[in-house]
């Protein structure tokens, strides 16, 4: 099942009618890529692995569908054109590393149907015929904070020198390639505050681009995005734009989630969609999390529940989770 253009979110929905009423979404990337030995200390942080090891995030991408995804998010969310020139690439070589990260999605998509193809015959000369099980690839744009990695994708404090303009500027020509690469969906994740919402739509707006979005916040006190900004003011952004499919929350601990869908139930019909970290703190400074808070994934399971009974449809986890995670989701979801 793929995308084709946005007029509603009715695409959305019939994922979530195929797939039981509800989706799950994969869980951290980076944490498993590091787990199969991937050195990730880099301003590039997950998408250094597109230039050095893609057959790990493949692996991955694999292991989050084993455990029961329906929805891979691609290696680019620290993947930006002026990131990869900095490193000495062209603009064009720029360019064909975000694609690749979109092809490694369906990659994995097409190893995950050759492996689990199940055949029936429709009785007419024995031919055989593939039922498929719905995934979707995503293409991940993280902040313009997760490009200067500093840890101000977990403030959204910028500065008065940046403005809507230098943001959709900043974020304009990476968004057109993820659309141009055929991904079913692009997922703007962790947006840190209100002005970046607004670049957002806008670029979605006047670019008239094609592929559906959703807009994922996050949150640091279950109130409001991490900047302060008012997360309502920050849903309605995203509910006034008809590109945006689904909105929701990530990148936040588990125990803010309940208030939080409620308080987007408020603002917008859309779909809403969570996926928490493990409830860790991240330390900007020494560039680690801090397993002070966290969640095991035994106890994800009733977090998990009330969030589908408060309307949350897509359902999966950010960093620090993990296959497990996930699996345990799903089961909680089924």
């Amino acid at each position: 099942m793929a995308f084709g253009t946005v007029e509603s979110s009715l695409e959305i929905r019939e994922l979530l009618r195929d797939s039981g009423g509800f989706a799950v979404i994969d869980g951290g990337l980076a944490t498993e890529l590091e787990r199969k030995g991937a050195d990730l200390n880099d301003p590039l942080w997950s998408a250094k692995c597109l230039i050095s090891t893609p057959n790990l995030i493949r692996e991955v991408h694999l292991d989050y569908l084993e455990a029961g995804a329906n929805i891979i998010t691609t290696a680019s969310y620290q993947a930006t054109i002026q990131g990869f020139e900095a490193k000495g690439f062209s603009r064009e070589e720029s360019e064909a590393l975000l694609k690749k990260s979109v092809e490694i999605g369906f990659e994995a998509r097409d190893l995950y149907y050759e492996r689990h193809a199940e055949c029936l015959s429709d009785g007419i000369e024995n031919e055989k015929i593939s039922k498929k099980r719905a995934i979707l690839v995503a293409a991940s744009v993280g902040s313009y904070g997760a490009y200067l990695a500093d840890g101000s994708e977990y403030d959204g404090n910028y500065g008065d020198a940046v403005t809507l303009d230098t943001l959709k500027e900043f974020h304009r020509r990476r968004v057109q390639v993820l659309a141009e690469s055929g991904a079913d969906l692009i997922a703007f994740e962790t947006i840190p505050n209100k002005l970046e919402a607004q670049a957002y739509r806008e670029i979605l707006e006047e670019d008239n681009i094609k592929t559906p979005a959703w807009f994922s916040f996050n949150s640091k006190d279950g109130i409001n995005v991490v900047s302060g900004d008012s997360l309502l003011e920050c849903v309605a952004i995203a509910d006034r734009c008809k590109k945006v499919l689904a909105v929701g929350i990530n990148c936040t601990p588990p125990r803010f989630i309940h208030g939080l869908i409620l308080s987007i139930q408020k603002v917008t019909t859309k779909p809403i969609l969570v996926y928490p970290n493990s409830g860790e703190t991240y330390d900007p400074d020494q560039k680690e999390w801090i397993p002070s808070t966290g969640v095991s994934d035994e106890d994800f399971v009733p977090y998990v529940c009330k969030w589908r009974e408060d309307g949350a449809l897509l359902i999966g986890g950010c960093c620090r989770t993990t296959p497990t995670t996930i699996k345990a989701i799903y089961k909680a979801l089924s």
